[in-house]
């Protein structure tokens, strides 16, 4: 076997995947002016309603230099207000304000469009989730 070749690639087709799923959000997301990375932050905070940036970056598996504009940008918007702890003044907390719990009934139709619009079943949509959560648990212990 040519390891060399594209065609041979597991990256490759993750890759391919992550961006074409990332495109079937788009138009679903424009209708609530979200990005997908801002929906992906919304969606821990209306889980938790509040958590710091740390937090939020664990979660989401992303650093402080890619989620701070993220928070910037939602905070523009009036979705999340960005508080200082009290007790240690280098943790950010961050929570939903009115308007942002609010979007959360917008955003319910979300996961079902997104289905749809890969022409998905539900069984399907799971067994692709659970697949790439193995893989990302592996690599999270080899990591450590």
């Amino acid at each position: 076997m040519d390891y060399l070749k594209l065609e041979n690639q597991a990256c490759f087709p993750v890759y391919a995947l992550s961006r074409v799923l990332t495109a079937h959000y788009k138009p679903i997301l424009d209708g609530i002016d979200l990005t997908y990375p801002q929906y992906l932050v919304m969606l821990v905070l209306w889980e938790h309603q509040q958590l710091s940036v740390k937090e939020i970056g664990e979660k989401l598996l992303l650093d402080s230099g890619t989620l701070t504009p993220l928070l910037k940008k939602l905070e523009g918007k009036k979705l999340i207000a960005r508080i200082r702890s009290k007790e240690d003044e280098r943790v950010v907390n961050i929570s939903l304000t009115k308007i942002g719990a609010s979007l959360k009934e917008k955003a319910i139709s979300v996961p079902e469009s997104f289905k749809c619009s890969l022409g998905l079943t539900l069984e399907e949509m799971g067994s692709l989730r659970d697949s790439i959560n193995i893989i990302l648990e592996r690599t999270k212990k080899n990591n450590q």
